[in-house]
């Protein structure tokens, strides 16, 4: 059988992904990005692993700064990944008019989310189209312990695949 990409795509779209934000901040500059591309990969250290395209602002400050976070959202209030597909509208106190603050490592935690990890890389592997940024978790919080994380399904939203041209 053929792989043409409307089966790549279909197929891939079929994987259950976690959907989140990502926090970044490196030298003033801040941001919040959707992310699917999520694993724990470790338990000794706990390691974090996500997936960031390498033209995002988001790659651009975790490289930088070596940081990130990541910010569970529960599942029945998924329409605020949306606005984070594209680079965030930073006032000084919201990103995309959502609350954040700080923690251990300096990357924006959302003080809506229901649960939050604040990772220091450990590690980055270059894969293409994207870099898998390994995080170990040194601070976090859950915030509603009764909500269910967002997925993907939850959503009409689709990432992956092959790269649209």
């Amino acid at each position: 059988m053929a792989l043409d990409d409307e089966l790549l795509n279909r197929v891939t779209w079929k994987i259950p992904n976690a959907l989140a934000l990502v926090g970044s901040a490196h030298d003033g500059e801040r941001n919040g990005m959707t992310t699917s591309w999520i694993t724990q990969l470790s338990m000794e250290p706990v390691l974090i692993g996500i997936g960031v395209d390498n033209d995002a602002v988001t790659h651009r400050l975790i490289s930088g700064s070596g940081a990130f976070s990541l910010n569970l959202w529960d599942a029945e209030n998924t329409r605020v990944f949306v606005k984070f597909s594209k680079p965030a509208n930073d006032d000084g106190t919201t990103l995309n008019d959502r609350p954040v603050s700080t923690a251990t490592t300096g990357a924006p935690i959302f003080d809506e989310a229901l649960a939050w990890m604040d990772c220091e890389v450990r590690h980055t592997l270059d894969l293409g189209t994207h870099t898998l940024f390994v995080g170990e978790i040194v601070d976090a919080s859950i915030n509603d312990d009764e909500a269910t994380p967002a997925s993907m399904n939850d959503t009409r939203m689709k990432y992956g695949g092959v790269k649209r041209h």
